[in-house]
């Protein structure tokens, strides 16, 4: 099978396609993160500011112990929500990218069955045996593509489970301190 100049720029101008296709995922992306970036960065510098005006009017060191407890569990939640907002956009561009990747697979597989196809086509009699093998070959390339994209897939859906734990049990456990630390603070008062 030969390629025509016709097919080769068709290829070419999808292969451009995609390219920018995947640029303009990318772009996206980092504009979310930039976004999620600037609200984290302006709400801490008005909470550093209202945290710091607090510290400054308490009156005695109780009072100060007693505002520093109760930093540490919204700090610890909005430290677990930015977590979770950045996991979401990595997590949905890497779900962009492997679709695009997914497909362009595809395609390219299409493209040597069809190619293997019209070999066999062509072949000389008597090749029989060397068209199974080829065919064979590319089967069991296939399956083995599966096969690792699935263990992916997986690997990929352990991770965020593991991550959605951590992160609550991170949670939970600051909760718990912040409830001591205000509870001895009470006590010292």
């Amino acid at each position: 099978m030969t390629f025509t100049p016709e097919q080769f720029a068709a290829a070419q101008k999808a292969n451009v396609e995609t390219l920018f296709g995947l640029t303009g995922k990318v772009f996206e992306s980092v504009e979310k993160l930039v976004e999620l970036n600037l609200q984290v960065v302006r709400s801490s510098l008005a909470e550093v500011a209202e945290t710091t005006y607090a510290a400054l009017s308490a009156k005695d060191a109780q009072e100060l112990l007693a505002l520093q407890a109760g930093l540490l569990q919204p700090v610890a939640e909005k430290a677990s929500a930015y977590s979770r907002a950045l996991y979401d956009i990595l997590a949905g561009s890497n779900a962009e990218l492997t679709k695009v990747a997914e497909a362009t697979l595809a395609d390219g597989q299409q493209k040597v069955l069809a190619l293997v196809d019209s070999a066999v086509k062509n072949a000389p009699a008597g090749s029989e045996n060397a068209v199974a093998l080829v065919k064979s070959a590319v089967a069991a390339a296939n399956n083995a593509f599966e096969s690792v994209q699935k263990a992916a897939k997986q690997a990929t859906e352990v991770a965020e489970a593991n991550f959605a734990a951590v992160t609550n049990s991170a949670v939970s456990a600051t909760k718990a301190a912040t409830a001591t630390a205000a509870k001895a603070a009470k006590r010292a008062a």
